[in-house]
């Protein structure tokens, strides 16, 4: 076999070999776009044929260069070092003079979010995402870290074994546009990690702001070294791309919408990288005929205060109950429309429109879109093909209504056409419960609202992500990646010489 050659052009209809026995033809504009230096990935499961010019590449590659250095350096760091980062980061954002600073080149960010349609309900750095940041970094303070703790010792007659815990190494991110990740990205610096990162551009001026009057500045007048916390200093999705695909990160993590996340995925496994994905959400709320109906009204209103990833998404209610409880689903969705300004919009599968009042499908309102407000029926028919299907509102709650025989039919419908995230089960009987828990295939369960699954709430420490089980359990942790559970295990020997 010849040796393998640098890829310097592609012509149209070129033959890309993939998958071991799969194959694409190069197209007339990916042949035009490429030139010398630059790389191509394909994606088996979407058929994606990437292009990253060689200047993407380079602006990737150097900031992970960047990490490389830094995290040489953080293994001598102190952890009051580190402490000191976290103290002097949130200080500074604490500071009116350089919020006001930060807010300015936010609000630019916003308006021209807004002029090309994009939501803008987790992009404002408002004073509520403000206190959440400087929250999320004082508790990382005086947090445990897992660099140089016993975990565990192993003793032999003359020798013993002694499990540490380390730094990772290098943890690759990209975000979507969401100011308040830089907080969240660095607690991984708690272990000793480096960190490198990529936000979607509806808020990367925002996230440069940041960088250059908080973050930047703690680094320094904590000792520790400037990279490491680096900036993709791009805005292109190549960027993204390039990042994960560099074998020398130890973590991929990637947040954003679903198709996205699982390309970044892909790139980082076939990089040989690890990956924690946290993509499409929505949670699932299940009864039965134990569920009383003004439990169920609350759970629904408490699950409905804003849209994120663990945000109610998909009722389901037993046929038996219907008259019942959805009187209760209607109200506690009204009250949560109310609470926001707003209306409320469901989608019923088509088999089960009769449970609802039949106004509801002839009655007009105002929904708040992305783009503004927009005209639209307050409920409408649903394929059962969709019903897992993730209603990404803006300040309008929008769910979608299952009616069902039983809850191991609610329980079949999520296994099948979920996310596998967060499922949830207003019930009083705790022997339906316990089987609940026990055939339902999600991370997170809950007995009532779905907003618990977050982890400064749940678990008292800054979240990284969620991750669902759509691709499958995950490794060795838990659905909440934070921190302190990005790290390694060593194996040091004592008594063997």
């Amino acid at each position: 076999m010849k040796k393998s050659k640098t890829l310097d052009q592609l012509q149209e209809g070129q033959i890309l070999v993939f998958g071991g026995n799969r194959t694409l033809t190069v197209s007339s504009d990916l042949a035009k776009q490429f030139r010398s230096g630059d790389s191509i990935y394909i994606v088996g499961s979407t058929e994606e044929v990437l292009h990253i010019p060689a200047a993407e590449r380079q602006i990737a590659e150097q900031s992970v260069d960047r990490a490389e250095e830094a995290f040489a350096g953080l293994a001598s760091a102190p952890d009051q070092s580190i402490s000191a980062f976290y103290s002097g980061f949130a200080d500074r954002l604490a500071d009116e003079s350089i919020w006001a600073r930060i807010q300015e080149i936010n609000e630019s960010d916003v308006e021209k979010a807004q002029q090309r349609n994009r939501s803008t309900t987790r992009l404002i750095a408002d004073e509520k995402l403000r206190t959440g940041m400087i929250d999320g970094l004082r508790g990382w303070i005086d947090a445990p870290s897992r660099r140089g703790q016993l975990l565990e010792t192993v003793s032999h007659d003359t020798w013993a074994a002694h499990l540490m815990g380390d730094a990772l190494g290098i943890v690759g991110f990209v975000f979507e546009g969401r100011p308040n990740v830089l907080a969240d990205a660095t607690g991984v610096l708690r272990g000793g990690n480096a960190v490198v990162f990529r936000i979607g551009s509806d808020a990367l001026q925002t996230a440069r702001g940041i960088m250059a009057e908080a973050l930047t500045p703690a680094l320094l007048k904590a000792g520790l070294p400037a990279g490491s916390v680096s900036l993709v200093e791009s805005s292109a999705h190549a960027a993204g791309w390039a990042l994960f695909s560099d074998p020398r990160l130890s973590l991929a993590v990637a947040r954003g919408s679903g198709p996205a996340v699982a390309t970044l995925g892909s790139l980082a496994q076939q990089a040989g990288v690890p990956v924690s994905l946290h993509g499409t959400g929505g949670a699932w709320m299940m009864t039965t005929h134990h569920t009383r109906a003004a439990a169920f009204e609350a759970a629904v209103t408490q699950s409905l205060d804003r849209k994120v990833c663990n945000t109610l998404n998909v009722c389901c209610v037993p046929r038996a109950q219907a008259k019942a409880l959805i009187p209760s689903l209607l109200s506690g969705l009204a009250e949560a429309g109310k609470r926001l300004g707003q209306k409320y919009k469901l989608h019923v599968v088509e088999d089960d429109v009769d449970a609802v009042p039949p106004q509801l499908f002839e009655t007009e309102i105002l929904v708040r879109r992305a783009e503004g407000d927009v005209a639209e029926m307050q409920a409408e028919k649903l394929p059962i093909e969709k019903l897992g299907h993730e209603w990404e509102w803006e300040q309008t709650p929008e769910i979608s209504l299952k009616i069902v025989d039983s809850l191991e039919e609610s329980v079949a419908l999520f296994n099948r056409y979920s996310p596998q995230f967060v499922a949830c089960l207003v019930s009083d009987d705790l022997e339906e419960q316990k089987s609940f828990y026990e055939s339902v295939n999600a991370p997170f369960v809950g007995d009532g609202y779905s907003r618990w699954v977050d982890g400064q709430f749940a678990l008292n420490r800054p979240e990284l992500g969620l991750s669902n089980w759509e691709g499958g359990r995950l490794f060795g942790r838990g659905g909440i990646l934070s921190g302190d559970t990005v790290f390694t295990v060593r194996t040091r020997a004592t008594g063997t010489a």
